[in-house]
């Protein structure tokens, strides 16, 4: 199943795409599929907030699904 991410700020800088489509099978979890770009232990990951589909899910354990859109969006500064 394919899962389109697209990375934020800070994960961007550290995954070196805004984006991409990645391949990964059946019953996939967000943390498994971070893991697999390369991701999986960088610090940025451990403050980031997860979207799936534009809604925001809890932690790595949410299951992704064929077609979906993960969101990787690690804190921001400004105000």
């Amino acid at each position: 199943m394919k899962v389109r991410v697209r990375y934020f700020a800070a994960a961007k800088a550290a995954a070196g795409v805004a984006e991409e489509l990645r391949e990964v099978p059946g019953g996939c979890s967000v943390g498994t599929l971070l893991a697999s770009t390369g991701l999986g232990g960088h610090p940025v990951l451990g403050r980031s907030t997860f979207l799936v589909n534009g809604l925001t899910v809890p932690g790595h354990t949410h299951v992704l699904a064929d077609g979906d859109s993960l969101d990787v969006l690690p804190p921001f500064a400004g105000g």
